[in-house]
């Protein structure tokens, strides 16, 4: 199978799966890369290495999938390949590494890049994003027939799943100069509806998603700059760009799952840039938000944490990282209580006015 030419793009060097029983990553540096799976689900998390003959390029992405296999792409001279890894059964020289070869891309216009997109929310698909300004396809590469099955018009990036059984798919489209949220119905070979329109001219992405609850953190600049803000899918409601949030350059990396139709209670962790009066520490700053608060606490993250991590329902964010003394470690956040807001004795001024965003009305669910 044959599609134009690809630069692999690196989306995350620590993927958990969909249900957050295993993650992957690549391990090591210089000439020595290997993939690595952790498992999750235990008492305490603990890392296999997957290693082959050769090392790995640092330009490889991987991906954990449900069943505790990874999903691996990688560069083989001009072709990208797609295999999934497992360990096998320990022989004399100890543990092997089983590889399952699943089909590769041909290149061909070198303007196009590729990339694996987020874990399929149903444990076992696995999705790569190829696209050009002449058009966006989006390939199934684990968990059903190798192949295309959606092209959409424009160059897209991004990439956020809406439901749990990995049919619908969010795209940013950039198009005629503007870049605005889509999604793809996989289930309907590919339909594309619009997601955000909240200003005719603006740059509307989606960063994070919940299907429980329907919120949808959103970067936009309707407000007159980009600013971090948030939704709620198929609501009336327009789309609000908390004063918490001005400023914030930060990254959303997970959603509190299981807070049905509450969206204003959903933990969201964010990860933000260094400095800027944070606390200290070599791991970076974790901001830690929910929409129905006033505040943003800025808080330390573990040294050697890998740059993501998982909410559980309970509201306990839990962050993966790896330091020589504990090279497979996991630790645990809670959403502070946020403070009561300031009482003042003088109404505030007025607020500027401002473009009245257009509701998600046009979301598909």
């Amino acid at each position: 199978m044959t599609v134009c030419a690809i630069e692999i793009t690196t989306t995350a060097p620590f993927s958990i799966a969909a249900d957050g029983s295993y993650a992957a990553r690549l391990a090591g540096d210089g000439e020595a890369r290997y993939p690595e799976r952790w498992t999750l689900a235990g008492p305490e998390p603990y890392a296999v290495p997957l290693p082959l003959a050769q090392p790995e390029e640092a330009d490889s992405e991987v991906l954990a999938l449900a069943d505790g296999r990874v999903l691996i792409h990688r560069r083989v001279e001009r072709r990208h390949a797609f295999a999934l890894l497992y360990p096998t059964g320990g022989a004399a020289d100890g543990p092997r590494t089983g590889e399952l070869p699943l089909g590769s891309v041909e290149p061909g216009d070198e303007g196009m890049r590729i990339r694996l997109l987020p874990p399929s929310p149903d444990g076992c698909g696995a999705f790569a994003l190829a696209a050009s300004a002449a058009g966006t396809t989006v390939w199934r590469v684990a968990g059903g027939p190798f192949g295309p099955v959606a092209r959409i018009p424009g160059r897209c990036s991004g990439g956020v799943w809406l439901d749990r059984t990995g049919r619908l798919l969010a795209l940013d489209r950039e198009l005629e100069g503007t870049t605005k949220a889509v999604v793809v119905d996989l289930g309907r070979g590919g339909e594309v509806s619009p997601l955000l329109q909240i200003a005719e001219g603006s740059d509307d992405r989606l960063l994070l998603a919940d299907p429980d609850s329907g919120l949808l953190l959103i970067r936009s600049d309707a407000p007159g700059a980009p600013r971090l803000g948030w939704g709620v899918l198929g609501s009336s409601l327009p789309v609000r760009f908390p004063e918490c949030l001005r400023g914030e350059a930060g990254i959303p990396f997970a959603v509190q799952p299981g807070q049905a139709l509450m969206p204003e209670t959903c933990g969201v962790a964010l990860r933000l840039e260094e400095g800027g009066g944070t606390p200290g520490g070599s791991g970076g700053v974790i901001g830690l938000w929910r929409p129905a608060d006033r505040h943003v606490f800025r808080l330390a993250a573990p040294d050697g944490w890998l740059g993501t991590g998982l909410w559980s329902p309970q509201g306990r964010l839990h962050l993966p990282y790896s330091t020589p003394e504990t090279p497979c470690g996991i630790t645990g956040l809670t959403l502070p209580v946020a403070p009561p807001p300031p009482v003042r004795l003088d109404p505030p001024p007025a607020a500027p006015a401002a473009p009245r965003p257009v509701p998600l009305q046009q979301a598909p669910l």
